[in-house]
């Protein structure tokens, strides 16, 4: 049987497409040149990092079926090499986050080699059991990590390309176009395999492992590929998201919740799509950050629907800032229901019915 490399088909995008994706991409990079607003370029900063979370567990869980709930290991692995690298000896992050995706791999291949012995549920049951232990090993190793109590640091070093100075980060603007060029990136490898033989061999897996494996792919490389892949992205995920925030412990960056935020990225905008972790980050981003300032509970009692004085409206306003796990899962439960391919899914269905109907 003729073996055919898994990259040599790549199907090419129309020109509408094209163009459109242009236009796109223009305007995002133009965009701090006419919105000048830190609260603005903040959003679309975590707008971007959402995506390249999301977009990098849809390698692995979207287009191979692997759905790991452990990828907060990989997050807090970039985030906590890049911080310890650059508090201990002073090297600056934008090298750490080549030394973190390193590392990040190394965990991913050590990951694979065990976890990827079990299927479905005992799967998903090991990734989370393997991001317990990277947190809980981050939370002891305190002459490494400082434990609980956290890296801070207070200034990032500018970013110079011999003496020529590139940025300062003395504003958000350059955490904008590093987090725009992260996410475009992801979403350019999410293509890719998508319209390749590299995502037929990932697909093959998801639907089938068995008849994959009796057709001749190789379960152990085309398992670990996409965990290699989306554990590389997300880790400089942690580590960008280290140096914008400029601190990070055990509770920020290696915390179950966030490795189900990840998984709902994808799941509510559609996994196994191109588009669906960006639908997603559209959808939990301003939630978020609703939730967090407490937007909704203030609008319920604005608009009259709640009593401010009531019980209801006291409990709304003390707690429901706290409540983003809650949140999420009654959103995830009302997807499964209605819109259970997600965001993207149903806008595909519609779009089919639609063209049935006009046919």
């Amino acid at each position: 049987m003729k073996s055919i490399h898994p990259l040599t088909s790549i199907r090419g995008a129309s020109a509408v497409q094209i163009m459109f994706g242009i236009v796109i991409i223009a305007a995002l990079f133009a965009f701090p040149q006419f919105v000048e607003s830190p609260y603005a370029l903040h959003m679309m900063i975590l707008f971007f990092l959402s995506t390249l979370m999301g977009s990098s567990w849809n390698i692995i869980g979207g287009y191979t079926g692997q759905y790991s709930v452990g990828h907060a290991a990989y997050f807090g692995t970039g985030a906590y090499t890049t911080m310890i690298l650059l508090t201990t000896k002073e090297i600056p992050p934008w090298q750490g986050m080549w030394i973190g995706m390193f590392a990040a791999v190394i965990v991913a291949l050590i990951v694979g080699s065990i976890c990827f012995r079990l299927r479905g549920p005992y799967f998903v049951l090991a990734s989370i059991a393997v991001a317990e232990i990277v947190r809980i090993t981050a939370l002891n190793l305190t002459d490494l990590t400082k434990g609980a109590e956290g890296i801070l640091v207070t200034d990032i070093p500018p970013f110079k390309i011999g003496e020529l100075l590139i940025t300062d980060f003395a504003s958000k603007v350059p955490y904008y176009y590093i987090a725009l060029v992260l996410a475009l990136a992801i979403i350019l490898v999410t293509w890719l395999v998508q319209h390749s033989k590299l995502g037929y061999y990932f697909q093959a897996i998801r639907e089938d492992q068995d008849a994959a494996h009796s057709l001749g792919i190789n379960l152990t490389i085309w398992k670990n590929t996409p965990l290699v892949i989306s554990a590389v992205f997300t880790s400089l995920a942690g580590s960008f998201y280290a140096i914008f925030i400029k601190f990070i412990d055990p509770t920020t960056v290696l915390p179950l919740d966030l490795s189900v935020q990840i998984v709902l990225i994808s799941i509510i905008g559609g996994i196994g799509t191109i588009w669906g972790p960006v639908v997603g980050s559209l959808v939990l981003v301003p939630l978020s950050e609703a939730l967090r300032s407490n937007v909704i509970a203030q609008w319920l009692i604005n608009s009259g629907m709640v009593d401010a004085e009531s019980g209801t409206g006291v409990f709304l306003k003390e707690h429901l800032a706290h409540a983003h796990v809650l949140i999420y899962g009654i959103l995830v439960v009302v997807v499964i229901l209605f819109m259970p391919e997600g965001v993207m899914g149903y806008v595909k269905k519609l779009a089919a019915k639609k063209k049935g109907g006009e046919a």
